[in-house]
């Protein structure tokens, strides 16, 4: 794979992008959830009008999804680094 100086990977690059997104974009709308009910949209939200229903069901998956890109990018990583370790020791 290609490696940058720093010896990361560009699936692990990609991983961490992906942890990011994931968890950034369910803070997101967990924060437009409590503005919305701060603004007075409580009922419209309880019925699913409009957006809402994916606004509340997103940090559900996003954050599910970001803990396993999370554990994903734990493994490669150790197991880049092993590789790395038991090549230059031989």
């Amino acid at each position: 794979m290609d490696a940058e100086p720093s010896g990361t990977t560009r699936l692990e690059r990609l991983l961490a992008y992906s942890v990011v997104a994931c968890i950034g974009l369910s803070v997101l709308c967990f924060i437009a959830v409590l503005v919305g009910s701060a603004v007075g949209q409580g009922d419209a939200q309880l019925h699913g009008e409009g957006p809402w229903t994916a606004l509340i069901m997103f940090p559900y998956f996003g954050l599910s999804l970001g803990m396993v890109f999370v554990i994903i990018l734990i493994v490669t990583s150790a197991a880049r680094r092993k590789r790395a370790t038991s090549t230059t020791d031989a």
